[in-house]
């Protein structure tokens, strides 16, 4: 009797080529899950710095306000928490045909950012003030608190929870 080769493939062979494929369809998965939520913080990042950006130019623009010290500049009293504090309420708004005056425009501003952490960010945070040393060295990280001290600089400090990136923090000084 002859005995004859077909070449064909076992069943453990064919097992192990789609647990194989199996495997790189779900490496592939988690890239595109890992490549999702890089470029969502990238995205809060890059909308905080604007944001951040915007009010030191709103600031700047309402010098008669932003030049006071701390406890008469309504700039240097913002601190918000969306997730604490809700909905800002009410509605502010410099667009009527009538021009804001100086403390009406820091009204409508710091609502605006109000309006912004709480529609943009996940759980959002804000606080403008006086800061000399917004950087924790120690802890290497940055902290809320603020040194209140009347010549350091102004920092506008923005966070967020992000679901999978936990918190982030962005500070910044306004000019």
């Amino acid at each position: 009797m002859q005995s004859h080769s077909h070449g064909g493939f076992t069943l453990v062979e064919v097992l192990v080529a789609l647990f194989l494929v199996a495997l790189g369809i779900v490496g592939a998965g988690a890239a595109q899950l890992a490549a999702q939520r890089t470029r969502q913080h990238a995205a809060l990042l890059s909308e905080a710095a604007q944001l951040g950006a915007s009010l030191a130019a709103r600031m700047q623009a309402n010098a008669a306000l932003s030049a006071l010290p701390m406890g008469a500049n309504p700039y240097l009293a913002l601190e918000y928490d969306a997730l604490a504090d809700g909905a800002p309420a009410g509605s502010v708004s410099c667009f009527a045909a009538s021009a804001c005056d100086p403390p009406a425009l820091a009204a409508f501003d710091l609502h605006e950012a109000r309006m912004a952490m709480f529609t943009r960010f996940p759980a959002g945070r804000i606080a403008i003030c006086r800061d000399r040393t917004p950087w924790d060295a120690a802890q290497r990280r940055y902290r809320w608190t603020c040194s209140g001290d009347a010549q350091a600089p102004v920092a506008i400090k923005i966070g967020w929870h992000g679901a999978a990136s936990g918190p982030a923090f962005v500070s910044m000084v306004a000019r």
